[in-house]
């Protein structure tokens, strides 16, 4: 059995797409997969599957919450050793003490365009970048809600994604390591 993590994006903000995560665990066992744990109400979700195809299971998911909450979303799909090397190759330590301002931003594809110059117009000094894989860092001491380089991290990487703080991110492993 592999061992996979559901990303969920946009679901459960500002009163749209709403979720409750009992349902959404309701709806993961009753397509297929076992273990099913969620992780705060934004949609993170943790389960175990036969089934090796990402893309398999992420159609499978997204048919499903269509059909059962009437909207689409994107959803990224980690196995659990992708969201460990993520977490182990966090090139800034330093944030790990203020979990609210480190975010891994989890990429649909590996950016075509990685010169993150693109960035420099927008980042301010006090934020750090790193592009590691198909997985973008972003520290912001100053915090992420005023942040230009986090608004426009999708953008300017031409790709899908979806950010968890490293508090989430963490705990986001630990379960996937108790499946």
């Amino acid at each position: 059995m592999t061992v996979w993590i559901a990303l969920f994006r946009g679901i459960n903000v500002g009163g749209n797409n709403i979720v409750p995560m009992k349902e959404l665990r309701t709806l993961l066992e009753g397509i297929g997969f076992s273990g099913v744990q969620t992780y705060i109400q934004s949609g993170n979700a943790v389960f175990s599957s036969s089934e090796t195809s990402a893309e398999k299971i992420r159609t499978l998911i997204l048919k499903s919450v269509e059909e059962k909450f009437g909207f689409t979303t994107k959803i990224m799909m980690l196995q659990r050793d992708e969201l460990e090397a993520a977490v182990s190759a966090n090139p800034f330590p330093e944030g790990e003490a203020d979990p609210k301002m480190l975010h891994l931003f989890f990429l649909g594809a590996r950016p075509e365009n990685t010169d993150l110059a693109v960035f420099d117009q927008w980042k301010k000094d006090s934020e750090s970048i790193a592009l590691i894989g198909d997985v973008f860092y972003l520290h912001a001491r100053e915090g992420i809600g005023r942040s230009k380089t986090a608004e426009r991290a999708e953008r300017l990487l031409a790709v899908s994604a979806t950010a968890r703080n490293w508090r989430s991110s963490c705990k986001i492993l630990e379960l996937a390591q108790s499946v």
